[in-house]
């Protein structure tokens, strides 16, 4: 048996927003017969911010016609400062829908995926003043009523997605040009929109994984002394160390360049261990116990680490990768419930880090306002062969705890009240404790 202890007396930092996505609800407002919804269970998770970037692809998101700037504005030869040169009526619609539910769109200016032989929207644009004034007036339509429009503060702006991203040659990937033009739209664009906007957060640039070419993006950006009040990074793993080292290395780079302030975002992360042939297995994974308690455990390491200031999970759209809902009946997996247990210490004053490490053994603690404890103690590891382990948790009082288990029998759901806080967890099973009486 290996002790875990907590220390709840000791001032601890706010719980940071983790459980934010990629991807708003499946639903719609205006549908007159009944239809397939996971409105109410993505309400219930609590999550603070869905990114944007690939809704463009799914049509409970407006499809073909949302999100994207070529599909918000689809001739780039009209003018600009006029309101019929846009359509907005389907993103409106899916950013409305999805603060109903309560959650703020981190809107990604740019395009999605093109799965597709030839690049269309990828191409960098032929005027980049030009673009940068198309997301001005898109800012404006959600921020300031502009073109009947709204009045919604959306905070994050997001400029492109994946520039560093090459799979043959600088035609092929998300930017499908030089990585030098890359740097001259990019320092256009969030100069342009910060001179506008100087309350918004300008950030991007959404990096695939190449932190060499971050280094180049940095170096330029802090030469043409351009605003980042964001960096936004990705990472695919299998478990939390990849990404809490790419956070630290993210960090690192910019507070050499003196971005200190920059928050770093990594608004793109899930369970990959092959982007081959080993994916479809990976796939399976997302949608079980293993990929659902990896989920947990990078929540946990990155709530832990200073070099992260928020998570979006990749993602809650309708995908291969959504280990969250259910493509079909779009009701909630075992990868839900991380996400939805998370969003319970948003209630919480502070958070209570361990005073000593167990190995594959991933905890988030935090304290209301009222001194009640929320556990959570997660047993993962890649490995498959890892053994079951004995945990005694040690919150220096003797509480009554309501204990809920998440694990391949169980779908986060009540097991028991106990006092004894002495627990043995066969590896991928989790557990949340909430305190009952002291």
């Amino acid at each position: 048996m290996e002790i875990l202890k907590f220390d709840t007396t000791v001032k601890g930092k706010p719980f940071k927003m983790l459980n934010a996505t990629n991807g708003g609800p499946w639903h719609n407002r205006k549908a007159t017969a009944l239809i397939l919804s996971n409105f109410e269970d993505y309400k219930k998770a609590r999550i603070p911010y869905a990114r944007n970037h690939d809704m463009g692809c799914t049509p409970c998101y407006g499809g073909p016609y949302a999100h994207d700037i070529t599909k918000i504005y689809r001739n780039f030869d009209a003018d600009e400062t006029l309101p019929s040169s846009y359509d907005f009526a389907c993103t409106d619609e899916s950013v409305l829908t999805t603060l109903d539910a309560g959650t703020e769109t981190f809107f990604r200016l740019g395009e999605s995926a093109e799965s597709i032989i030839t690049p269309h929207a990828l191409i960098p644009p032929k005027d980049f003043e030009k673009w940068a004034r198309i997301a001005e007036h898109i800012i404006r339509h959600y921020n300031e009523g502009w073109a009947n429009g709204y009045n919604l503060n959306i905070t994050y702006w997001e400029i492109w997605n994946e520039p560093d991203l090459r799979y043959e040659d600088e035609t092929k990937g998300f930017w499908c040009g030089p990585t030098e033009t890359f740097f001259d739209f990019y320092a256009i664009v969030a100069k342009h929109l910060k001179s506008c906007f100087p309350n918004l957060k300008i950030g991007g640039p959404s990096l695939a994984h190449d932190t060499v070419w971050a280094k180049r993006f940095l170096q330029e950006m802090k030469d043409r002394n351009v605003p980042i009040d964001f960096f936004s990074w990705h990472c695919y793993a299998t478990d939390p160390t990849p990404l809490i080292e790419r956070a630290e290395k993210v960090r690192s780079l910019l507070d050499l360049f003196g971005y200190k302030n920059a928050e770093s975002i990594c608004n793109e992360w899930n369970y990959v261990s092959d982007w081959g042939e080993g994916f479809c297995k990976d796939v399976m994974t997302i949608h079980g116990i293993k990929g659902a308690l990896f989920t947990m455990a990078c929540i946990c390491e990155s709530q832990k680490s200073d070099a992260v200031d928020m998570l979006m999970y990749y993602s809650t759209e309708p995908s291969h990768f959504c280990g969250a809902f259910d493509y079909y009946s779009y009701k909630p997996l075992k990868g839900y419930y991380p996400l939805m247990w998370y969003g319970k210490f948003y209630d919480m004053v502070k958070y209570v880090p361990p005073t000593n490490n167990v190995q594959d053994i991933y905890t988030l603690c935090g304290v209301d306002d009222n001194g009640k404890i929320t556990c959570i103690i997660n047993h993962y590891s890649n490995n498959d062969e890892t053994p079951e382990k004995t945990i005694k948790l040690d919150f220096g009082k003797q509480c009554t705890f309501d204990v809920y288990m998440l694990d391949d029998k169980h779908d986060g759901e009540f097991i028991g009240r106990v006092n004894d806080t002495t627990f043995t967890l066969k590896c991928r099973s989790c557990i949340l404790l909430k305190e009952v009486t002291c």
